[in-house]
């Protein structure tokens, strides 16, 4: 029996399991031969022969958008976009998706709660986890000294008998494991693994004209969705806005001395960004010439004011870097 039948035997008796006090257990071990299964699923092949092409999208640009969606769903329809659809190589584009900052999942207005469930489930099988946040679990596999398993909360979804026999099921012997919130059996399991990716996912529900007010409205209240018209080009301004705040970019323009600001040509950083961070954007060696800067904006009590390294960086902020 190969892997995929394998899958989807394991599915199927997860499916057709009532989940109550009594199966709990039996439920965490066949999500841990799931999980195991899929991640040997994405593991090239070991056996020998020619190399198959490769396929991966060259780093450049501030952020990494990753657009998924079915078939004319919209996606080539970006304003400025450079796309790149990729129609049967399923596994080799869901591993470009995994180095993306954001992933902006293209769905019809039409049938959008159908496809927004296939794809959340394929990027789910492939440890990709959208809109959530990594555990706070701490697991350390040990040499020796059996299972160390503690808890700072009560925990309700899982127990040490039950994490034992998932650890069992990854020939795990002997570790520390300490829950410091309220887990799930799925999320520990992403612990274990380790391979997981956590990032920000915005749904857009594309073609909106041909669905009634209601049904936009429906959609537009859904937690992290846009509804657009690329047709129409109906609300397309507020998913670039929506787009910017997901990817967590500020412009930071740069002023020479007795000059005015160059407000054409930003600089890009990540929200949080420091004035180290922007000295080591414009050349490498800056910031060991640094001697102070002069930044106007919001970040600064008045402006200009006078300030060195660590002072961090808002949006449209004027920065003016002195050297020694």
């Amino acid at each position: 029996m190969g892997i995929l039948e394998k899958i989807a035997e394991i599915e199927k008796e997860i499916s057709r399991t009532q989940k109550n006090k009594a199966t709990e257990y039996h439920l965490g071990l066949l999500k841990a031969k799931l999980a195991k299964y899929r991640a040997q699923l994405l593991e090239p092949s070991k056996s020998a022969g020619a190399k198959g092409e490769g396929f991966d999208v060259m780093k450049s640009g501030d952020a990494r958008v990753a657009l998924i969606g079915f078939p004319s769903v919209g996606k080539v329809c970006q304003h400025g976009g450079r796309l790149l659809i990729g129609k049967g190589r399923g596994r080799q584009v869901i591993a470009v998706a995994r180095t993306a900052d954001v992933v902006v999942m293209m769905l019809d207005a039409t049938k959008g709660d159908v496809q927004r469930a296939l794809l959340e489930k394929e990027l789910e099988s492939v440890g990709i986890r959208l809109n959530r946040i990594k555990p706070n679990i701490y697991f350390k596999p040990k040499k020796g000294g059996g299972l160390s398993f503690n808890s700072t909360v009560p925990l309700t979804q899982c127990s040490e008998k039950l994490v034992q026999l998932i650890l069992h099921e990854y020939k795990i012997f002997n570790a520390e494991v300490l829950f410091r919130e309220d887990c799930t059996p799925d999320e520990f399991i992403d612990v274990i693994v380790g391979n997981r990716v956590y990032m920000p996912c915005l749904y857009v529900y594309n073609k909106v004209d041909q669905i009634s007010i209601e049904e936009v409205d429906r959609l537009a209240r859904r937690p992290h969705s846009v509804v657009i018209s690329c047709g129409m080009k109906l609300n397309l301004d507020y998913l670039l806005e929506r787009l910017w705040e997901y990817l967590a970019l500020i412009c930071i323009y740069t002023k020479k001395r007795g000059e005015r600001p160059d407000f054409n040509d930003a600089i890009i950083m990540r929200r949080g960004a420091s004035v180290e961070h922007v000295c080591h954007r414009i050349h490498r060696t800056l910031a060991s010439q640094f001697k102070y800067a002069l930044v106007w904006g919001t970040s600064t009590k008045y402006s200009p004011q006078r300030v060195g390294l660590t002072h961090i960086m808002e949006h449209e902020d004027v920065i003016q870097i002195v050297k020694k």
